[in-house]
């Protein structure tokens, strides 16, 4: 079944805590679906990670246990006792082991779980594909899809399911599918959580033996036959011939069609969103503290200056940095932000709408609208190159913020829609083959220097389009080159902390220092391999 990206699913959010989206929220996800496929019965649980993918070497400092078991105990992405995962799934009593050798995994966020308790056992192989996005591609040895925006029942049955599934059919309750490997088992896909034909009549069919029910985990849900008015820039330009709308009520027209949800719903989501950024950088701008984490708060630092007059004018910068730096102090230090386009490019988006907003002395909708805008650009990367720094390096993630910044920049100061799309076509133009090489699997450094970077590209490449520079390569034509770039960027510089900045001598030294640390403090290891 064909599904397209949200706005709200994909591009802005989630609404999280921890360093990574791809390794914190998506874990958790993952750890959702694992409890609600046990039922919430969980004693033991097996892990394994292939050395060649990005969590053989990064799950503990990026957060993907503290995603995953926090997913386990069924709390949400923004949960407060998620800095304490260890503590709490100690108390919990589930048995956690870790391994880390060849599982022949070809995505490099690749989650084999082997799930355990009295009565039965169940296995489920994940992946996370960025901004904190999952793909369920196995269940008890067989073949699945499964994105979370679906309601999901499980019916594991005794024999031969055919009679079964077409019984299902009859009923008519979603999309049906049978699949038999070490377990036998019909999925039933729908859009409501609760079918009264659902719980009574499945529940009377004599083959089955038992009854899972997963919920959807993504905000907005899928449905069949989905459909979406354009995928592409080309398309929406297509689109828009006649229609002559601007880039945010393009989004807001993609977004209620996409999620059959109102244009009023679409905005007041969006609005929500705006005023849990604006808080963090509130938070973030008094000032972070945290142990485990290299940097402390670098925007104080950058705001006394301000104060004193001591920088290179330029309000608008000036402000885009010291607000990029709060948010990405607001996440390293466990408080709550929105990953848009993810967790480790968190500062760059709100950073340049906010900060230039504010200078500018613009109202809150202005925000919205730009923010809207600049989802809509992100949809069309996620779609056709992708955010995941594990497959795409820090292009992905800073080099993505800062074109849907230069977007809603654009947007911000009534450009048109071309100028809003040659901001967005120069800035990842200028991002392309940016490696991600995290110090110590922190998310800090140099991912706060280039979340700055993507906001001062942003704002200049928003300038260029409104001055009508030519942007040269459209901006589809510069998305597929995202992808291409990305493929061919060696996996030790995507997110695996073998290469670049990760294993200079002083980051070692970091590293090391920040492991001595840890074992001071007492802290609990579930690594086992």
């Amino acid at each position: 079944m064909k599904s397209y990206p949200s706005i709200f699913n994909d591009v802005i959010g989630p609404v999280m805590r921890g360093p990574s989206s791809s390794h914190c929220a998506a874990a958790l996800r993952i750890g959702r679906f694992c409890r609600d496929l046990m039922d919430g019965d969980i004693q033991e649980v097996y892990i394994e990670f292939d050395p060649k993918g990005s969590l053989a070497t990064t799950h503990s400092g990026q957060g993907s246990d503290m995603g995953l078991f926090g997913g386990l105990l069924g709390w949400e992405a923004d949960d407060e006792r998620l800095k304490d995962y260890r503590t709490h799934i100690q108390e919990a009593r589930i048995s956690i082991k870790i391994d880390i050798h060849d599982i022949g995994a070809t995505h490099p966020n690749t989650y084999k779980i082997t799930l355990k308790n009295e009565k039965e056992t169940h296995q489920v192989i994940a992946l996370s594909t960025g901004g904190g996005m999952i793909e369920i591609i196995e269940i008890d040895e067989s073949p699945v899809s499964m994105l979370g925006d679906f309601y999901i029942t499980l019916l594991y049955v005794k024999s031969s399911a055919t009679e079964t599934v077409n019984s299902i059919k009859k009923l008519n309750l979603g999309e049906t599918a049978h699949h038999k490997a070490k377990h036998e088992f019909i999925s039933v896909q729908s859009i409501q959580a609760e079918q009264q034909p659902l719980q009574d009549e499945i529940h009377s069919l004599e083959n089955v033996q038992s009854i899972r029910h997963i919920y959807p985990i993504l905000p907005i849900t899928s449905r069949k036959n989905l459909e979406v008015p354009f995928i592409t820039v080309a398309e929406m330009l297509e689109y828009n011939a006649t229609r002559h709308l601007d880039l945010c009520q393009l989004a807001i027209t993609y977004e209620s069609i996409r999620g059959d949800i109102s244009e009023q719903e679409v905005v007041d989501r969006m609005e929500s969103i705006v005023d849990i950024m604006q808080a963090s950088i509130e938070k973030g701008l008094k000032g972070t503290h945290y142990k485990d984490r290299i940097l402390g708060s670098q925007s104080l630092l950058f705001k006394k200056k301000m104060q004193q007059n001591k920088l290179i004018p330029g309000d608008v910068l000036n402000t885009a940095v010291l607000f990029t730096s709060a948010m990405m102090e607001v996440k390293s230090s466990m408080g709550v932000i929105v990953a848009a386009p993810t967790a480790g490019s968190c500062g760059a988006l709100p950073g340049t709408l906010i900060g230039t907003a504010k200078v500018l002395d613009m109202p809150k909708e202005s925000i919205v609208r730009a923010m809207l805008a600049a989802g809509l650009i992100g949809v069309f990367i996620t779609e056709h190159a992708t955010f995941s720094a594990e497959v795409g390096g820090c292009m992905g993630e800073c080099g993505s913020a800062s074109g849907m910044a230069a977007a809603g920049v654009v947007v911000l100061q009534d450009g048109t829609l071309y100028q809003a799309m040659a901001a967005a076509s120069m800035a990842l133009q200028s991002s392309l083959g940016l490696i991600c090489d995290t110090i110590a699997d922190r998310v800090e450094a140099p991912c706060l220097n280039r979340n700055v970077m993507a906001a001062s590209t942003a704002i200049s490449s928003a300038n260029m389009a409104l001055s009508d520079y030519d942007q040269v390569i459209p901006l589809d034509e510069v998305i597929e080159t995202m992808k291409r770039v990305g493929d061919a960027i060696p996996h030790t510089l995507r997110c695996t902390g073998l290469g670049g900045l990760a294993i200079t001598k002083t980051a070692k030294k970091i590293e090391a220092n920040l492991a001595n640390n840890q074992e001071k403090g007492k802290v609990i290891s579930f690594k086992n391999c």
